[in-house]
């Protein structure tokens, strides 16, 4: 059920506070204030108050200068003047000083209140959209701006080691030290192959629909344990794995793995290097219409200070790995797509738990 407009009026005349509740209450949810003082408490109270309706004459205050003064805690809310004394001065005053959208005489016509109200809402849906567009337009220009300090920085820089190395093996003729280069470049274009890796990921993440299959969590969970077969061996790690699925899951395939290796990767990159018994877990339970996945390392853990940036584009919490920084946050816009949900709990030198909820799709 849609809840009913909420509309503040404030008048210090009882009278006209009893008139104008009973005549809008079936039609609004009304809030009356006798003070502007009772006024400011409503609004502090009721952050979904869309107008208000203020008397000119307060005893306290006059109602311009009451409109204007709450204009910088109270920004959205649409402010209409209600007066006996409509000189020109009040005009002035209320379009200079309080940014007031319409006047109504007093007294007031019910036919005259219900249209304010219309139009005050309209024009507050159209400030609300538009506020919600900048924020959007904000945070894209922020993204681009990083997105090209990145692309400089971390293209150029397995590039520029390429380009020396290069450089260098024109000099020589002894075919070790042409080996020694040869490694060289390829730890730089193995560097440079995964950044478009995660590049191909992010505009994956921003285009197109999804497309929905069932999903064998035991199949997908072995085709993962084979892919990361050279991790686990080179790097003396151990991948544990569990499924418990009885029902039908639905999802993306290709973002519930993106989701996956992205997780599982950053699990191997940030093992504790002296530790023996290095773990991974990957587990999932499949019930109520939701997957929840969850993937345990014992890791050297996130700081405390860093728990609320990781999700950041281009954050990188830990030196240990030369990660390029969009590997969560790829994460989080997968899960934004699926209308899933995680949780992160990490220990500083004991290791890191995330738990992923994702519910199946019809």
């Amino acid at each position: 059920m849609q809840k009913k407009l909420q509309v503040l009026y404030i008048d210090d005349e009882v009278n006209n506070l009893v008139g104008f509740k009973a005549n809008f209450r079936y039609n609004y949810d009304v809030l009356i204030a006798s003070s502007t003082k009772e006024a400011e408490e409503i609004l502090a109270a009721n952050p979904f108050i869309r107008i208000i309706f203020c008397d000119q004459r307060m005893p306290d205050e006059l109602g311009v200068n009451f409109l204007q003064r709450i204009k910088k805690d109270y920004p959205r809310p649409i402010r209409i003047l209600l007066t006996a004394y409509a000189d020109m001065e009040t005009v002035v005053d209320a379009v200079n000083k309080g940014h007031i959208f319409r006047f109504v005489r007093k007294p007031w016509m019910e036919e005259e209140i219900i249209t304010s109200v219309e139009e005050a809402d309209k024009f507050y849906m159209a400030n609300s959209m538009l506020d919600i567009q900048n924020e959007a337009l904000r945070k894209a220009y922020d993204e681009l701006d990083k997105f090209a300090y990145s692309v400089s920085h971390d293209l150029r820089d397995p590039l520029s080691g390429v380009l020396s190395a290069v450089k260098l093996a024109l000099q020589f003729d002894q075919v070790e030290h042409i080996h020694e280069l040869l490694r060289l470049m390829v730890g730089s274009l193995t560097k440079l192959d995964a950044y478009i890796d995660s590049l191909r990921d992010y505009y994956l993440l921003r285009r197109g629909d999804l497309t929905l299959s069932d999903i064998n969590f035991e199949q997908l969970f072995e085709d993962i344990s084979e892919f990361y077969k050279v991790s686990t061996r080179s790097g003396e790690v151990v991948l544990n794995t569990k499924v418990d699925q009885h029902t039908v899951f639905r999802s993306d395939k290709v973002v519930l793995e993106l989701i996956l290796h992205n997780l599982l990767s950053n699990a191997f990159k940030y093992q504790r290097q002296e530790h023996a018994d290095k773990v991974i877990d990957l587990s999932v339970k499949v019930a109520n219409g939701q997957a929840e996945i969850t993937v345990r390392d014992t890791g050297i853990g996130i700081p405390k200070e860093h728990m609320d940036d990781i999700f950041t584009l281009f954050f990188r919490a830990s030196d240990q790995a030369q990660g390029m920084g969009f590997g969560l946050y790829n994460v989080q816009s997968a899960l934004l797509k699926l209308k899933g949900s995680i949780t992160v709990d990490s220990e500083l030198g004991q290791g890191t738990t995330f738990t992923v909820k994702v519910p199946s799709k019809q």
